[in-house]
């Protein structure tokens, strides 16, 4: 439902940060990875299903967004995620 805005004590601008200020060159990343660096976490901390489903739901625009700085690998097993890197 939607609420009034005055219904909260702070509204920030969404930003996003650029794949440059996220990834570091020389290292590809799942977007589960990717999900945690956005958060300003390790990439390998430990999350809950609920936790890291809502981290992605960040990270998978963030992806598609910035696709043009990104590359991509395929996946080391078949049921494995892909890797992205800069490009």
């Amino acid at each position: 439902m939607p609420r009034d805005k005055d219904a909260f004590d702070t509204i920030r601008p969404l930003d996003f940060r650029s794949p440059d200020e996220v990834l570091d060159e020389d290292k590809m990343y799942t977007v589960f990875e990717i999900a945690r660096l956005l958060q300003g976490l390790d990439a390998e901390a430990d999350l809950d299903y609920d936790t890291e489903d809502v981290l992605l739901s960040w990270a998978i625009p963030w992806v598609m967004v910035n696709a043009d700085d990104l590359s991509f690998a395929d996946p080391m097993a078949d049921d494995d995620p892909g890797f992205y890197g800069l490009r």
